[in-house]
């Protein structure tokens, strides 16, 4: 038997990816989840009396964004090469 073949039993515990793509990922998601955090709220307890809360800069432009900017850096994660330095 040959001695410098691995055994077929012992699977490589090799990553996908990189201490560096799961910090970007890690970010992204705190980002997304904070995007949803600003988009939620601003109802009413009483269904007859409107609140205008709910059309305000928050909601309507500044949670989508990041909601956006986060899955754009969720993809920057997944195309970042570990293994460049």
């Amino acid at each position: 038997m040959n001695k410098n073949k691995k055994p077929y039993h012992k699977q490589d515990l090799n990553f996908v990816f990189g201490k560096k793509n799961y910090t970007f990922m890690f970010v992204g998601l705190a980002v997304i989840a904070l995007g949803f955090i600003l988009m939620s709220g601003g109802g009413s307890t009483d269904p007859n009396v409107f609140n205008p809360d709910i059309y305000n800069f928050r909601r309507i432009r500044l949670a989508p964004a990041l909601v956006l900017i986060g899955f754009g850096i969720e993809v920057y994660a997944i195309l970042l090469n570990p293994n460049k330095k």
